[in-house]
């Protein structure tokens, strides 16, 4: 592998005068320039990251924790954290946590080993305290839709209360009034927000929550399958259910044709996320639109922000939700 020293032999000039061209430090005439640069063509030179790094005490890489890169919603965002790392000149190392909190800090260890300028932080499901990232408390961190009160990092919300609100207050403009819920696990802030949001919206239309028609699910879509089995088996069915994710939204169109049931005839349907897929299911889905390419975006450039200013005060990023109708929402048939 070729070195700086066999460029600088090979156009008959110093290394420094090498590392001036490549890193365009110093003005060099046109001629010695194009005498570098034909030396590098014909020597095949990569100069080494690893050596800038430890020069310049950056390796312009960035670390991205999340749940899991399979699951759309996400690899919808890492997309978007991608993007926006190529147009700025970095790497992403990415690592999937599978929502396990030991994995995480595994990872964590990992990427600070690595010597990532700052990490993006999305692990909704992992429930962590400021204590737990203690030890890697001198890295640059942004939280993605979730964060420890207590944590010096800047944080993005994603107002999942007021978007439940919007996915209620949506079926009860269409005519319902009784609605369920496909919940997320009971203790995640992103589930228990949606559920707020969907409680508030009925308690501002005088409507009482139907206890029995609020299901828990798990993000998944075998979760949203098997809650919409237990409200379509119940002897009293709502009109028309808020799934608090796609994924469970799409489960759930699936255990409604297995009853033999349409949507929206027999049931209109709302999910949370507006992922991709939502645009492909049959019908298509009526969702809470989160901008995850520009939640991506926004997570790499406040986390450069932090790593150029690290002593800034914390800042609370939030992204407005909004509501994407489609076919699986209907008025409802009297």
């Amino acid at each position: 592998m070729a070195t700086i020293k066999d460029v600088a032999r090979l156009a008959g000039v110093s290394t420094s005068t090498v590392s001036h061209v490549l890193n365009k430090t110093r003005f060099v005439s046109p001629e010695i320039t194009e005498r570098v640069q034909q030396a590098i063509d014909q020597l095949h030179y990569t100069p080494s990251a690893l050596a800038r790094s430890l020069k310049v005490n950056q390796t312009r890489t960035l670390g991205m924790l999340v749940n899991s890169s399979a699951n759309p919603f996400f690899a919808e965002v890492v997309q978007g954290v991608e993007q926006r790392c190529y147009e700025l000149g970095y790497s992403l190392v990415l690592c999937n946590t599978g929502a396990d909190s030991n994995r995480l800090g595994t990872s964590l260890d990992m990427l600070q080993q690595k010597r990532v300028d700052g990490i993006i932080v999305m692990c909704t499901r992992v429930n962590l305290t400021a204590g737990d990232l203690e030890r890697h408390a001198s890295l640059p961190l942004v939280m993605a839709d979730w964060g420890p009160v207590d944590l010096d990092a800047d944080l993005i919300q994603d107002s999942s209360q007021r978007g439940g609100r919007l996915a209620t207050e949506h079926l009860l403009r269409l005519g319902h009034r009784r609605i369920g819920c496909i919940t997320g696990p009971a203790g995640q802030r992103a589930s228990e927000e949606r559920l707020a949001g969907f409680e508030a919206a009925l308690a501002r239309a005088g409507l009482a929550v139907h206890r029995p028609w609020v299901v828990e699910g798990n993000f998944e879509l075998a979760g949203g399958q098997a809650a919409m089995a237990r409200l379509l088996a119940l002897p009293d069915r709502p009109t028309a259910v808020f799934a608090c994710n796609d994924m469970m939204a799409a489960g759930a169109l699936r255990a409604l044709a297995d009853a033999g049931l349409h949507v929206p005839q027999d049931m209109s349907l709302v999910g949370y996320d507006n992922i991709e897929l939502a645009r492909y299911l049959v019908p298509r889905l009526t969702s809470i639109e989160q901008p995850k390419a520009g939640l991506g975006a926004l997570a790499v450039d406040a986390l450069l922000a932090r790593i150029q200013n690290p002593h800034a005060p914390r800042r609370i990023l939030p992204l407005e939700p909004s509501l994407v109708a489609r076919e699986s929402s209907a008025p409802l048939a009297i």
